[in-house]
């Protein structure tokens, strides 16, 4: 941290599985404050669906004006039971979490997809094919279609309806995720593999023009190579570990990174870091959670796989509180914990199959016992 003063977290467990995975994290949190001496505020607060039924807002105007300058932020999942309880679309759009990324200025979201040992026999990848997979997946997480104007949905003259969704990026969004990618993968093994579809669509011909300028005005020193999506989503299951880091627009990242996480065995295995650009004082705000969704179907069951939620805190202690060593202290406490228990998601023969609250009590334990 740049500052002097005691750090701070905001945790929003959210929807559905959000709050059961979260407690977990919690919980791993709490034990580094003692175990580790990581000092910070905590701060809970209500964020999603459910506080919307209950409230009639999803967050309260304060909580976000904090989160704007909170250190980190620890998200579980927004849904919950919106197909039984539906909440107005625009609604969702204007008060739920695309505009937290939006006003947050959230561009650049880090996907890590890891490929443990102890997990080889629960992907559905023969475990030739996913051995050894160390890739994480850049999206640009606050343009493209999700955001392009115009949208909606029109009525036609002869009665018909037509939907309007704008694909559309400029030059200095296309950069500024590229800038992310490539200082990335200069820590790890100097690869970008950029992901368009310029084929076809005018946005990926500028996508693709602008990442190669970018290389040759600042990053000679890494190697880039671009992919048309559709390839790229067949790549991911066919040979994975040619990949170091993908970097690709905010649709496409949606869909190749929940393609990849298959490589690990579960969705619920990946955590994400959704990261703005650095301020004045060099910090970037923060926002943490699991790749995964809200899950109602076995929400409040004490089922759901929490790791991706506790590898999200891993995240935070790594880019937002300076812990390097801490977060790889968690992620080999995961992977002791894996060699023994397994949520549902991940259940394989000869392995114990636990809940959500055993499996973290699990990585506890594991903890403990790779510290001595």
């Amino acid at each position: 941290m740049i500052s002097n003063r005691r750090p701070n977290m905001i945790v929003l467990p959210g929807d559905g599985i959000g709050p059961e995975v979260i407690r977990q994290a919690v919980r791993v949190l709490d034990w580094f404050a003692t175990r580790r001496g990581f000092d910070c505020d905590i701060r809970h607060e209500e964020f999603g669906a459910e506080a919307y039924y209950r409230t009639g807002t999803f967050l309260k105007e304060e909580v976000f004006a904090d989160m704007h300058t909170a250190d980190a932020i620890l998200f579980g999942a927004m849904g919950g039971s919106l197909e039984a309880n539906p909440i107005p679309y625009d609604i969702r759009r204007r008060f739920g979490l695309l505009r937290v990324r939006k006003d947050m200025e959230l561009f650049a979201n880090l996907r890590p997809v890891r490929a443990l040992p102890s997990l080889a026999a629960a992907s559905p990848l023969r475990e030739e094919v996913a051995r050894g997979v160390d890739l994480v997946v850049v999206r640009e997480l606050i343009g493209g279609i999700y955001f392009g104007e115009p949208r909606g949905i029109e009525r036609l003259p002869d009665g018909s309806r037509r939907a309007v969704n704008t694909q559309v990026y400029a030059t200095p969004e296309i950069r500024r995720i590229g800038q992310v990618a490539f200082d990335l993968a200069r820590t790890r093994q100097r690869r970008v593999t950029s992901v368009d579809k310029a084929n076809v669509m005018e946005s990926g011909v500028l996508w693709r023009e602008e990442m190669e300028a970018l290389r040759a005005e600042r990053h000679t020193d890494i190697a880039l190579n671009h992919l048309y999506v559709d390839n790229c989503a067949m790549q991911l299951v066919r040979a994975p570990r040619q990949f170091d880091v993908l970097v690709t627009d905010n649709i496409f990242g949606d869909i190749l990174s929940d393609c990849a996480s298959m490589i690990t065995g579960s969705l619920g295995m990946l955590p994400s870091a959704s990261l703005s650009a650095p301020g004045p004082d060099g910090r970037r705000r923060a926002f943490y959670e699991p790749v995964h969704g809200s899950a109602p179907d076995i929400a409040g069951q004490n089922k759901a796989n929490p790791l991706g939620a506790i590898l999200s805190f891993g995240m935070a202690l790594e880019l937002s509180f300076g812990r390097a060593e801490d977060a790889r202290l968690l992620e080999r406490a995961v992977e002791f914990a894996l060699s023994e228990k397994r949520t549902p998601d991940l259940a394989e023969p000869g392995k114990q199959t636990v809940s959500t609250t055993d499996m973290g009590d699990a990585v506890l334990s594991a903890l403990d016992r790779v510290t001595v």
